[in-house]
């Protein structure tokens, strides 16, 4: 009585390009120590110097799908480590051998050797945007002073979605916000005098946040939304030691959010400011500005939402 040949395993460990090359699990490297062969199609992968550092004999090959299941006979396991791209044609293959049902198919397994973190697809978006900047003809031109009429258009288009309330188009919109971010950091590394990267924006805001939140990161404490208000006011203003209450208050943005934005300031620093008499419409909305933001109510808003339902209106007497 013939015994029946052990078909093996093959093992198809992939890795995240955008985690360290060399951090993989611990399964990943007991498989790997473990395998009776390592192969890899790509000469420059980058787990590769790793693999060796570790021990980790692997054989640069590609074989196809019927030379894969031929050298697991016997009971073998293969590791297979794909290029970046992965490799269809050898998948494909083994899904059409594993139909044909005329060949005894060893045991397939997909082994994630690193998964990615929260934001890693950031990274993606780094490189993207890096590429982008040396090989378009438009991007490659671009300046901050060119580029500012753009954050502000994707600003206001990621209100309109908030307000709107469309999921797909406030995912999108944030992209736009996002891509506006990375795209003048990308431009800043190549100032001659103060160049940065985006890795030092977001180390920046990071450091902020923290300092800024010392009851979620130090020892002081705050159980209400008006105390982290309170906390962030205080840690600005020993930040900024600004001379005035209206420091840093950008007078570019638009009027009703101004007003609202310098009547905060004033009510937050306790002091009593009249409001300056005159005549005509601007002083009208000013007061009616003051008097929205002391009632909590954003005037902005307020008036973009009436304005929308105003577009309605339009738009049904339109329809007749």
């Amino acid at each position: 009585m013939t015994a029946v040949e052990e078909p093996g395993r093959i093992v198809l460990l992939t890795a995240s390009h955008r985690v360290a090359p060399g951090l993989l699990s611990w399964p990943a490297w007991q498989t790997l120590r473990a395998a009776d062969l390592v192969l890899c199609p790509d000469a420059g992968h980058p787990q590769l110097p790793y693999l060796r550092e570790a021990g980790v004999p692997v054989e640069i090959s590609a074989p196809d799908a019927q030379e894969l299941v031929e050298a697991c006979a016997g009971g073998r396991t293969v590791v297979v480590l794909p290029s970046g791209e992965g490799d269809r044609r050898l998948t494909d293959g083994l899904a059409r051998l594993a139909g044909s049902g005329r060949v005894q198919m060893p045991d397939l397994e997909l082994l994630p050797g690193s998964y990615d973190l929260p934001g890693a697809r950031l990274l993606d978006l780094v490189q993207v945007m890096d590429r982008i900047r040396r090989a378009c003809p438009w991007s490659s031109q671009q300046t901050h002073k060119g580029l500012a009429k753009y954050a502000l258009e994707e600003a206001y288009e990621l209100v309109e979605a908030v307000e709107e309330g469309d999921r797909d188009e406030l995912r999108e919109e944030l992209g736009d916000v996002l891509l506006q971010v990375v795209f003048h950091a990308r431009i800043a590394e190549e100032d001659a005098e103060a160049p940065f990267s985006v890795d030092d924006v977001a180390g920046g805001i990071v450091e902020k946040l923290i300092h800024r939140h010392p009851h979620v990161f130090g020892s002081e404490t705050a159980s209400t939304p008006e105390e982290v208000k309170s906390h962030w006011l205080r840690m600005k203003a020993v930040e900024k030691q600004r001379s005035s209450v209206t420091d840093g208050v950008p007078l570019g943005q638009p009027a009703l959010a101004l007003a609202a934005k310098l009547s905060a300031r004033a009510r937050t620093a306790g002091l009593s400011v009249p409001l300056p008499s005159g005549e005509g419409v601007g002083y009208r909305l000013l007061a009616l500005a003051v008097e929205a933001e002391s009632a909590g109510v954003d005037p902005e808003a307020a008036l973009r939402a009436a304005a929308r339902a105003y577009r309605e209106a339009i738009r049904s007497a339109e329809a007749g």
